[in-house]
């Protein structure tokens, strides 16, 4: 091993190794924080410019920015209510509210805290535990998938706001969405009404960017005409380390449940954010602050989706099968190299892998360094007037919905969905359930039918395992927790004294 250690130490230290690595996490940064601009974007985008690079140095380039890109995405999130990622979508909840009481600061320091630190973890569970890991990875089938996803719907009680009818009607709006596309396993197509552009779905990024950034848009032309500024203090206060210890619980169980997660293939940044958040709600003192501008809430979101980052190449190193459409294009990069992910690159490269664990164990430290400076170039957008800034970020938001698939029939679903979620806005529909809905449905119903499939029909596959036991254990257990809170709720509107409207609001 000190043999290993010491060739992977001649590889590594090569000061083209450390600009690739900072200057990958420079670039995730910049692209995440513009709206659209997903980190598979940028990662697809960097990879023809590894192909002549040293394979370390070139792997070590596209994981700069997909890191880079996963916290990135929460600075337009958190100041402009415009996530620059589908993992930041959970850090609005919380972020853009803290930004509006002009504490934008004090969220940004704490989401790249709390985005270094699940970092931090991920990469020593991807170094120390690779083998276990995998090994627990290859025991999740689509029934275990299917409990863990149908869990994660629980988080829906909890972002539904004060009305619970209301969460899940826009839940059940986001489920039938979902569902528009090609059905996964006979191929026959479903809402479409025979337009082609369907057939693949109604397209995500261009969903996410109309439901939460055109509405601000709308809102602030409605309500004040584009004037003045965004309420968010650009000098703002600062996290300080009281805050870091506040949030800490969050943050390590966020970590850990990003680290579990994103070793599972196919869960992502997203889905772990959402179920982060949703824990983190359940056991804070202060549940009634989450969504509207509660510093745990971002923590947890950003320690949930930077939790999958170093735990995604769990599977891809130890088993040869990407964890997430990042991986797979990461993948393409090993075996540009001639080199396989999987146990037999453990036994013939294992210097190489041993280079790439030295860089990725350093990549937090740059990230927190390359972070610190993004947050002084882009926390000033909050301080743009809005007659300025809007026409800017909607003409980021219409290039970013176009950007993805180069068509104008997304910008059309961008408009649809922000006109959508203009009117939940104001009739006071919660976006956060259809959002979280949207994501988990077509996991849950692929899932649920291959286990059927699997199984001839018989529902006891669900039961096949200790897996299952734990995760139908956890969603009795919340779906308890979460009547109890709600009749624990109505009980105190009852004894209240009902006060004149005037009092009220006031």
């Amino acid at each position: 091993m000190i043999e290993n250690l010491s060739d992977a130490l001649v590889l590594f230290l090569n000061i083209y190794n450390i600009i690739a690595l900072a200057g990958g996490i420079g670039i995730g940064v910049i692209v995440g924080a513009i709206p659209g601009m997903t980190s598979t974007m940028a990662v697809a985008l960097t990879l023809p410019f590894t192909f002549t690079l040293p394979p370390v140095t070139g792997i070590l380039l596209l994981l700069g920015v997909y890191k880079g890109g996963v916290y990135g995405g929460s600075i337009p999130a958190i100041l402009v209510k415009a996530p620059g990622t589908p993992a930041a979508s959970c850090s609005v909840l919380d972020g853009y509210p803290l930004a509006q009481k002009g504490q934008a600061g004090r969220a940004l320091d704490i989401a790249l805290y709390a985005s270094c630190f699940a970092d931090l973890v991920s990469n020593l569970s991807l170094i120390l535990l690779v083998g276990y890991l995998a090994q627990l990875v290859t025991s999740f089938g689509p029934p275990e998938n299917f409990t863990l996803i149908f869990f994660s719907l629980t988080i829906i009680a909890s972002v539904s706001g004060d009305s619970l009818l209301r969460g899940f009607i826009s839940a059940g709006a986001g489920l039938l969405l979902a569902t528009v596309g090609l059905d996964l396993i006979y191929g026959t197509d479903r809402f479409t009404f025979g337009n082609s552009d369907l057939l693949g779905g109604l397209a995500f990024i261009p969903l996410l960017i109309g439901l939460f950034a055109i509405p601000e848009i709308l809102n602030g032309y409605a309500k004040r005409g584009a004037t003045g500024k965004v309420a968010a203090d650009p000098s703002g206060s600062r996290a300080t380390f009281a805050d870091f210890r506040y949030c800490f619980r969050s943050i390590l169980r966020g970590s850990l449940i990003g680290v579990v997660l994103g070793a599972i293939p196919g869960i992502g940044g997203a889905p772990s954010a959402f179920v982060s958040y949703s824990e983190a709600m359940r056991r804070s003192p202060n549940r009634k602050n989450f969504g509207k501008g509660e510093l745990e809430g971002v923590a947890a979101a950003e320690a949930g989706n930077n939790g999958v980052a170093g735990s995604t190449m769990i599977p891809l190193l130890a088993l040869g099968i990407p964890g997430d459409v990042i991986t797979a294009v990461i993948l393409g990069a090993f075996m540009v190299h001639g080199l396989r992910p999987g146990p037999m690159l453990f036994e013939q490269n294992i210097d190489l892998i041993y280079a790439l664990f030295i860089g990725i164990s350093i990549s937090s430290l740059f990230l927190l360094i390359i972070g610190k400076a993004a947050i002084h170039m882009f926390r000033h957008i909050a301080s743009i007037p809005r007659s300025y800034l809007y026409p800017v970020v909607m003409v980021l938001c219409v290039f970013g919905a176009y950007a993805v698939n180069n068509s104008f029939f997304d910008i059309y679903v961008m408009v649809a969905f922000g006109i959508l979620g203009f009117l939940m806005m104001r009739m006071h529909v919660p976006s956060a359930p259809f959002l979280i809905a949207f994501i988990l449905g077509p996991m849950l119903e692929d899932n649920f039918r291959q286990s059927l499939l699997m199984s001839q029909g018989s529902l006891t596959i669900f039961a096949r395992s200790w897996i299952t036991w734990i995760f139908w254990s956890l969603t009795i257990l919340s779906v308890v927790l979460m009547v109890r809170r709600h009749l624990a709720g109505k009980s105190i509107e009852k004894a209240l004294p009902v006060l004149p409207e005037e009092k009220r609001d006031g």
